[in-house]
């Protein structure tokens, strides 16, 4: 089976993680302080603060931003299920923004939309499958109605746009270091900020409201237990030190699939111009005719050894949130396109030319 994605395990990560397991410090002291800083210095922001996964590091951005019950706050509708999650386990309203045709982000001419006729706490864009989000846009037009923005970098360590890193453009960057990331911990998240005041908060939300200044321990407010462990963090450190190399490899795999795809009926990704695309996924589009029969195309290429996939989730379309505020088939029609179509192909640092070619040929003959 050619697996979806394969972690970059090595020696070196094992013995990073088996050291800190026979040390017996393994919760959130030294290494996890060093990680932070390792990823600090790599994104440069003043502030990096490691988490259990991404989902805390959302729920704490918001918390942080002093989102509460009865506020709004926009995500993009193409996503992973938490973006919205998040939203509303705070008791706010989750108000959904289209995507842009081609590169599964934020649309802003959409998002201009919305921040014209809600009042909106704060904007989430997402930078999908290891793509920049066209921050600039969106910044500009935050800051005109003053609403901060929350950066999805889930995907994106690495990724960067007009020289900007992901996670340094909004108020707060959100990071996962789940298995199918380029960097992984197993599971784990990570917060940034340039903000002081903004980096205590979430350091004291995410450990018990802990005052992370105070000598003693002290309690400044009620917080969570998101803590990152000590051998997640060795693993992240050991991680950071080939994650150059595995990002080249992801990045080459990616231009292979662009040469294969040529002239064929798949789509391959589009590239936002200026832009450093990490590509924790390489997500393709169906044509239309083909896109009815993708559940069967998934099922019969796994029989036939590649594992594929859809792109990510339709939030408005979702049991919940269909439900909860009545959304249909039109409301978002790009994200009904491009949800309706995407299909992930196989893409690790250790893939190779002849598999891909391979799922290339699956893919191309279920299409026929």
């Amino acid at each position: 089976m050619i697996r979806l994605a394969i972690p970059s395990i090595g020696e070196d990560d094992l013995i990073a993680v088996r050291d800190t397991i026979a040390s017996g410090y393994l919760v959130q002291g030294a290494r996890v302080a060093a990680f932070e800083k390792a990823i600090a210095e790599y994104i440069g922001t003043p502030h990096a603060i490691a988490v259990s996964n991404c989902t805390c590091a959302l729920h704490l951005a918001l918390l942080a931003l002093d989102v509460k019950p009865g506020d709004a706050c926009a995500v993009t509708a193409y996503s992973w299920i938490s973006t919205a999650n998040v939203i509303e386990l705070c008791g706010a309203r989750a108000v959904f923004v289209d995507v842009e045709p081609g590169t599964f982000n934020m649309s802003p001419g959409q998002l201009a939309k919305v921040l014209e006729e809600e009042k909106v706490k704060a904007v989430l864009p997402v930078h999908t499958f290891g793509q920049m989000a066209d921050m600039g846009v969106i910044q500009n037009l935050c800051a005109s109605h003053c609403v901060p923005v929350i950066e999805d970098a889930a995907c994106a360590l690495g990724a960067s746009l007009h020289g900007r890193q992901a996670g340094t453009c909004g108020d707060i960057g959100c990071f996962s270091f789940h298995p199918r990331k380029a960097l992984t911990t197993g599971e784990g998240g990570l917060l940034t900020t340039r903000d002081d005041t903004l980096a205590k908060k979430l350091r004291a939300l995410r450990n018990h409201g802990l005052d992370p200044a105070s000598s003693t321990p002290d309690f400044i407010l009620p917080g969570h237990n998101y803590r990152l462990t000590e051998f997640q963090a060795a693993f992240g450190a050991a991680q950071l030190a080939k994650f150059p190399r595995i990002l080249s490899a992801r990045k080459a795999g990616a231009a292979q699939y662009d040469s294969l795809l040529a002239s064929t009926p798949l789509t391959a990704p589009a590239r936002m111009t200026g832009g450093e695309h990490t590509f924790q996924s390489y997500v393709t589009l169906l044509p239309e005719e083909a896109a009815p029969r993708r559940a069967d195309i998934i099922r019969t290429a796994r029989e036939r050894g590649v594992e594929v996939q859809v792109g990510t989730i339709h939030m408005p379309l979702t049991t919940y949130y269909r439900q909860r505020y009545g959304y249909k088939p039109g409301d978002f029609p790009v994200t009904d396109d491009m949800a309706a179509r995407s299909l992930t192909l196989p893409l690790f640092e250790g893939i190779t030319s002849a598999e891909q070619q391979q799922v290339v040929d699956t893919v191309l003959a279920l299409i026929a």
